[in-house]
């Protein structure tokens, strides 16, 4: 069966069967779209009439809220590839249904993501109704959005399993969902997961006028785990936008940045609803005593569920959450390599950084078990000015004869040509950035010159990877060396602790190290891989695992892509 970009799925069974319908519904509805899936909701809907079928207000119930969070959650565990979108313009409470004469959908509503084919769950009882139910499908969701021209449909009914519908359910009064004129809520929503779209498609149901969503950032970010991979601001609120506006186009939506835990919640008298999960239930009555002192109404406090992830690994929290998505990002390549036409195919070489105390070397070490060749660039600063070489004869004519002492020294007490460097900065209190530079001028290209030197003996034994540990790779300016850059990351207390722990040092004097290089956010700026030692060795060791072996992926796939353009 062909794939398609975009689709949208009609749900017709009645809403206590629903729930059940849900898991097997997604499974096959993933078999046919590959990237967005918009949940239109018409409980009850005929389409085997062979009439005019328009589309009509379905009133907000309770059962409509557990049916979201069912759906999201089964979508999260079966085609978490999917981002799926429940939409909700034609769900309203029947007061202000009837104030508008031309039902939900006046003229059809654009989406984000044009649908290319449309699904549903509406039984056939034979095949020779399949064609009746698809036209009238076709005409029903062309009233409501607006589709490709070329519009397919797929009904998904005969390969639905049957299952058993509740019979205390059957026909039970569905109890009203109590809705608000001003709802808020807030969240990081960094990588928009099916438990923020919970969170959000609830509120959009609750509320009849507007919507405020605070956005943490800045100081609220701090302590999140991998802060450094959570998307900027701008770009989360972009993708809410493009989320809120499909799901229900006639709300006003205020999206505003947290900078602390409170926001808006606590000041502006004309919010009456907050909607919050278990875990943030406290943060919602501690907003309600903040108003109360302030002189407002309490508001609401709508609980809903947290959602399981069933993927969850040992480090990874229970429940679906933007920490796990960042979590899993490491070892991945979070964006393509930029293209190095001056750089031979083999061996492909990556370059190793990240700041003081961040398990650089233990991964380079990892990596050079699993057949890398590893180029020590610590060694090679040391190299670059032993006596008698290019760079040693420089900067004795740089810095005057009284550096051919230290320089003969420093091998007893420096491993690299970094730490020559704090040396230097003693020496030179007057004009530190300038004598760093002359000396960085001199050292940072020969440095460079040998590790070009070991690639090409890599490549004389017929080794495929090279990995060039480097502390200075981008200050340096030595991504013009390889095909990708790779950063290790610790958190900066973390970092702290290591370095005290293994140069017995004092912790301001640590931090000061810290502070004198480039930060983690700058370093995963520049980054196509990101890996973290903050966890145990075998928790490091998989993510180097997992980033060898997508690695040995691209190689392929590059070579294939040689081969078939020669």
């Amino acid at each position: 069966m062909s794939m398609f970009s975009t689709g949208i799925l009609v749900l017709t069974s009645p809403l206590h069967v629903l729930p059940l319908r849900i898991a097997p519904v997604l499974t096959s509805a993933a078999q046919v779209v590959e990237r967005t899936l918009y949940v239109h909701l018409h409980p009850g809907l005929n389409l085997g009439t062979g009439g005019q079928v328009r589309p009509a207000y379905i009133p907000p119930v309770v059962d409509l809220c557990a049916l979201i969070s069912r759906l999201y959650s089964n979508a999260a565990d079966i085609c978490a590839h999917l981002d799926v979108r429940v939409l909700l313009s034609n769900v309203r409470a029947q007061s202000v249904a009837l104030s508008g004469n031309n039902g939900p959908f006046p003229t059809p509503q654009t989406l984000s993501h044009s649908p290319e084919v449309v699904l549903t769950d509406f039984p056939i009882q034979d095949s020779g109704q399949s064609s009746l139910v698809t036209q009238c499908l076709q005409k029903y969701t062309g009233h409501c959005y607006v589709c490709k021209p070329s519009l397919s449909s797929v009904l998904l009914y005969p390969r639905l399993k049957e299952v058993e519908e509740d019979d205390d359910r059957r026909g039970a009064q569905l109890k009203p969902l109590e809705t608000f004129s001003d709802v808020v809520v807030g969240g990081t929503f960094d990588r928009l997961h099916g438990a923020h779209k919970t969170l959000l498609n609830i509120s959009c149901l609750m509320a009849n006028r507007r919507f405020v969503i605070g956005v943490c950032d800045q100081e609220l970010l701090k302590n999140k785990v991998l802060k450094e991979l959570i998307e900027p601001y701008d770009q989360r609120v972009q993708k809410l936008q493009d989320f809120l506006n499909d799901v229900k186009p006639s709300l006003k939506y205020e999206i505003v940045p947290l900078s602390d835990p409170f926001g808006p919640s606590i000041s502006d008298p004309e919010l009456q609803c907050i909607v919050v999960s278990e875990e943030t239930r406290k943060g919602g009555e501690a907003v309600n005593r903040k108003r109360v002192e302030n002189g407002l109404a309490e508001l609401v406090l709508y609980e809903i569920q947290l959602l399981k992830d069933a993927h969850r690994a040992d480090i990874e929290e229970e429940k679906i959450s933007s920490s796990s998505l960042r979590t899993r990002l490491l070892g991945t390549l979070l964006k393509p390599p930029s293209p190095q036409p001056a750089l031979p195919l083999d061996p492909y070489v990556i370059g190793l950084t990240g700041g003081s105390g961040s398990g650089k070397s233990s991964i380079a070490h990892r990596l050079e078990a699993l057949g890398a060749v590893r180029i020590d660039c610590d060694q090679l600063g040391h190299e670059a000015y032993l006596p008698g070489t290019s760079a040693y004869h420089k900067i004795l004519q740089e810095f005057g004869p009284g550096m051919e002492r230290r320089l003969n020294e420093s091998g007893l007490y420096w491993n690299s040509c970094f730490c020559l460097l704090l040396f230097c900065c003693q020496i030179f209190l007057m004009r530190i950035r300038e004598r760093l530079k002359a000396l960085t001028d001199i050292v940072w290209p020969e440095i460079a010159l040998l590790v070009k030197k070991r690639i090409e003996q890599a490549k004389e034994q017929g080794k495929r990877v090279c990995v060039v540990d480097a502390a200075v790779l981008l200050e340096a300016g030595w991504t013009y060396l390889v095909h990708e850059v790779w950063v290790a990351t610790i958190p900066e207390e973390e970092a702290v602790k290591r370095i005290v722990q293994r140069d017995g040092v004092k912790e301001e004097d640590a931090l000061r190290r810290l502070k004198s290089q480039w930060l983690n956010a700058k370093l995963i700026e520049h980054a196509n891989v990101v890996l973290c030692t903050l966890w145990e060795p075998d928790v490091t060791q998989r993510q180097v695992l997992k980033a060898w072996t997508l690695l040995q992926q691209r190689i392929q796939k590059r070579q294939e892509t040689t081969r078939s353009s020669l």
